[in-house]
């Protein structure tokens, strides 16, 4: 999956994803964020570019992941079906 470039975010990087399905991600590594100190992204998913917690993937933002897991991970969400918004 190609990135999107990082934007600056709360002393760290941001990176957000989205997908046709009506579904995205955002990635963060800041001061504060699970795995900032090990240089790991925390993952949280977006529905129409709102958190969400109500999906297969997660109740919650998924945290201390690398390149290859948080990728993975936005697979996932890039396959959910269409996101209903209310």
């Amino acid at each position: 999956m190609k990135w999107p470039p990082s934007e600056p975010w709360n002393g760290g990087e941001k990176k957000v994803f989205k997908f046709e399905n009506g579904y995205g991600a955002s990635l963060i590594k800041c001061p504060g964020s699970y795995g900032y100190y090990d240089d790991l992204w925390e993952l949280a998913v977006l529905k129409d570019g709102q958190l969400c917690y109500d999906t297969p993937i997660t109740d919650d933002v998924i945290g201390r992941l690398n390149d290859p897991e948080a990728d993975a991970i936005l697979e996932k969400i890039s396959r959910l079906p269409p996101a209903v918004v209310h």
